[in-house]
């Protein structure tokens, strides 16, 4: 691993250097965007900048200066050989008083690059009791406000899958902890639009622009019903789902493989599409 904190890349990955008073830490004040990097270059890091822009705006952040960030990220990946890695750009609002309130210290931010395995070819997934609020104050910003994640993803694993997935607050289908998902019924490729209160996801947003796959929200049952499942993320790419709470499906489907096709080759084209 190898980490920029606030202006110089660490000498030890591992030192300590948030304060215990960070905003981010304490009270998951933060925003943060994850990267997939390929033979050592991020994949579609402007939008992904783009998105950390406009979660800090959602969280009344001041807005990070995007030079600083890309000269953290060149530092941290300069030298260091990433056949295939995971980048990390962590956003927060700095030292403040114990408490909800913020400081007026100045923000944190922090880089950081790591060697990652190849995604499952195809994963199972649960569906567990717990709501996304699409009218929150955090619908749709990528906050490092994530224990709601956590303790889904461990409903989930206790059922032998390695996703969970969300309704909404009107039960109709959403996301998973760390992913879009997309479904198929009757040769059709759908995802929920982002009404639902899911994460504008930058490798969702690639896939509509890429491929034949509609905006429709359904109900969460809808799953119980759908020829083909699959997620959607930037570790991901277009992953095959092969059971949806104990039901077997194909993974991929058909549908699902040409997806994955048409995403492999749009994505070898442009490193920043």
């Amino acid at each position: 691993m190898r980490v920029w904190f606030n202006g110089s890349v660490l000498d030890d990955p591992r030192d300590p250097v948030i304060g215990v008073d960070d905003h981010g830490l304490t009270v998951g004040d933060g925003v943060f965007e994850t990267m997939k990097v390929v033979d050592g270059q991020p994949f579609a890091m402007t939008r992904h900048l783009d998105r950390l822009v406009a979660s800090a705006d959602g969280l009344g952040l001041p807005a990070p200066d995007l030079q600083v960030v890309r000269h953290a990220v060149d530092a941290v990946l300069d030298g260091y050989p990433l056949p295939l890695g995971r980048l990390r750009v962590t956003y927060t609002a700095g030292p403040a008083p114990m408490g909800s309130g913020r400081g007026s210290g100045p923000a944190t931010l922090v880089v950081a690059a790591d060697a990652m395995s190849p995604a499952p070819a195809a994963v199972a997934v649960a569906r567990v009791p717990w709501v996304r609020n699409e009218r929150g104050a955090l619908a749709g910003l990528k906050t490092t406000s994530y224990a709601e994640n956590v303790v889904a993803l461990a409903r989930a694993a206790q059922s032998g899958a390695s996703e969970a997935i969300f309704a909404n607050t009107v039960g109709d289908l959403c996301e998973g902890t760390g992913s879009n998902i997309g479904y198929v019924i009757g040769g059709e490729a759908r995802t929920p639009s982002l009404a639902s209160g899911c994460l504008a996801g930058v490798t969702r947003a690639l896939l509509l622009e890429w491929a034949e796959v509609v905006e429709v929200d359904e109900p969460l049952a809808v799953l119980d019903r759908a020829d083909e499942v699959f997620l959607v993320s930037t570790t991901r790419d277009v992953q095959p789902v092969h059971h949806v709470d104990g039901r077997q499906l194909e993974a991929p489907g058909p549908v699902t493989r040409r997806l994955q096709e048409t995403w492999s080759a749009r994505a070898a084209k442009d490193v920043d599409p």
